[in-house]
């Protein structure tokens, strides 16, 4: 290329080989660079093009400031060299709108003002290097070549930061499925313990899953965040995992129990909170297990607690544990209708119940309690027909 082309003729001839550039490079032993020369004096603009295309380098010519942009944009470039006095746009403002748009790119100020304040002021713009007319053809060529040497190692940096960014993406993406796979086989676990303990105790059969059920819904309907949701269902699940460890002359006594029998059955609070609190998976469900038969007025066990201090899932818990209690038969009564069970539960309202969620509790209808127990239901049968064998 003659270094006097027209600028026109210099992009249309880079950009259609700017495809075999990027396809070969990787291949190419020598990397070719393309470097733009912005100067409005045509002896400077062809003798700095001439001096780089011996040197191998790909030069394009802009006379203005406007062609450099325009330049800029039809391709790419590995170095930009501007004088900074120019008719259009000066070299100044080319400098911040090539920084601004190619932060990357390296601009090397080629000027005959011999003042450090403008070599100051072009460098805190974004200048790489400043050069002063007249200069020697080796300080040129030592300058270009320390600039490409700087672009390299940007580049470098970004992809090895890319790569990094991609890489760390995809892990964290990796370990958000083994979390969730191990989630998933941890609530399996939970399933069959949950089972085994109605299997063990007759007269709660599906009991866990309903309360679960109820307690969700009614959690759901309260707002509470999904993360916080899948917490208490935890608990409410295995609310009475402690009675594994409850004497089954005592379980499964077909009569009231007597007072010290009654003592006896509490402790499953404490039991089941203390074979979960170890879990790190379930530490925080184990309160709900600690929890669950306080009272808001504090007349409940094991500790008493009263108001606030009872953790919110409990609170949300016990009204549905309640609900399930009173429309499930008992050997001493039978079921009793949904509508008793609102009566009943706004009736303790403030003193067993936390009137907040009693409030919540009462705004939603009979009929979604209603086809939560049969689908429950329809689910047991189901896991019953396939005798009781279940598939992990």
């Amino acid at each position: 290329m003659e270094p006097g082309l027209a600028i026109s003729q210099s992009i249309s001839s880079t950009a259609l080989g700017q495809s075999n550039r990027f396809s070969t490079r990787a291949s190419e032993p020598v990397e070719t660079h393309r470097i733009l020369i912005v100067d409005d004096e045509p002896q400077v603009r062809q003798m700095i093009g001439a001096t780089l295309e011996q040197q191998k380098y790909e030069v394009v010519l802009a006379t203005s400031g406007q062609q450099a942009l325009d330049a800029l944009d039809a391709s790419l470039f590995d170095l930009v060299l501007t004088d900074i006095i120019m008719q259009d746009i000066n070299g100044i403002v080319l400098l911040e709108r090539i920084h601004s748009r190619f932060p990357s790119l390296p601009v090397v100020v080629v000027t005959a003002i011999h003042d450090i304040s403008v070599a100051i002021d072009a460098m805190r713009r974004g200048a790489y290097d400043y050069l002063l007319k007249p200069f020697e053809r080796d300080q040129l060529l030592v300058t270009v070549q320390r600039a490409l040497s700087h672009r390299k190692v940007l580049e470098e940096s970004q992809n090895y930061q890319q790569n990094l960014e991609q890489m760390v993406r995809a892990r964290t993406e990796m370990l958000r499925h083994a979390m969730e796979d191990l989630e998933h086989s941890y609530d399996i676990t939970l399933e069959a313990l949950g089972d085994a303990l109605d299997l063990k105790d007759s007269e709660t059969e599906g009991h866990s899953k309903r309360v679960t059920a109820y307690t969700i819904a009614l959690a759901r309907a309260m707002g509470i965040p999904p993360q916080q949701i899948k917490i208490i269902a935890r608990g409410a699940f295995l609310h009475d995992i402690g009675k594994m460890a409850i004497p089954d002359d005592i379980l499964r006594k077909p009569a009231r129990l007597t007072g010290p029998e009654q003592e006896i059955m509490r402790e499953h609070c404490t039991r089941g909170y203390h074979m979960l609190r170890k879990i790190p998976f379930l530490a925080s469900a184990a309160e709900i297990v600690f929890c669950h038969q306080e009272h808001y007025d504090g007349s409940g066990y094991p500790s008493g607690l009263h108001g606030d201090q009872i953790p919110i899932g409990a609170r949300i818990f016990t009204i549905a544990d309640t609900l399930d209690a009173i429309t499930s038969n008992r050997p001493y009564r039978k079921a009793q209708t949904f509508d008793q069970a609102r009566e009943e539960i706004l009736r303790c309202s403030g003193t067993q119940f936390d009137p907040a969620v009693v409030e919540v509790f009462l705004k939603m209808p009979n009929e979604l309690w209603q086809e939560l127990r049969a689908e429950i239901s329809s689910q047991n049968q189901r896991f019953s027909a396939l005798g009781g064998n279940m598939s992990f």
